[in-house]
């Protein structure tokens, strides 16, 4: 037996307000049926995942014990300075001064989420 993982359900205080920063964060699109003050909203990933957000009326408390890992298509560090740009941010800081690391942030909404080295980073310093 093998199951595939459809979504990743993400529960937030305004379901389309997040889909829409996450929509601007990964190029996915808006699942057509998202709406302003709707319960749920989506965004579909180019690999057929969604994201997938529910309006809850408790807030968020604690750390995520389970949370998204960007790899940034240009460079980590560009990347983090545009997520904060939008919205997202600083929890902490795991970089390196060799390049190496990665950096926690969190949306809009205080979900945290890491951003990785992009490949060409990688190839770079290993």
């Amino acid at each position: 037996m093998v199951s595939t993982v459809q979504n990743i359900a993400i529960d937030c205080a305004d379901a389309y307000e997040l889909a829409r920063f996450w929509s601007r964060v990964t190029d996915g699109p808006l699942d057509p049926e998202s709406e302003p003050g709707g319960e749920f909203a989506a965004v579909h990933m180019p690999d057929g995942t969604t994201l997938f957000f529910h309006t809850v009326p408790e807030p968020k408390e604690i750390k995520n014990r389970l949370h998204l890992c960007l790899r940034p298509k240009t460079s980590r560090d560009p990347e983090v300075e545009w997520l904060l740009e939008i919205g997202a941010t600083w929890v902490s800081d795991h970089r390196k001064p060799d390049g190496t690391g990665w950096a926690v942030l969190a949306d809009p909404q205080g979900n945290e989420f890491c951003v990785l080295r992009s490949t060409a980073d990688r190839a770079v310093t290993p």
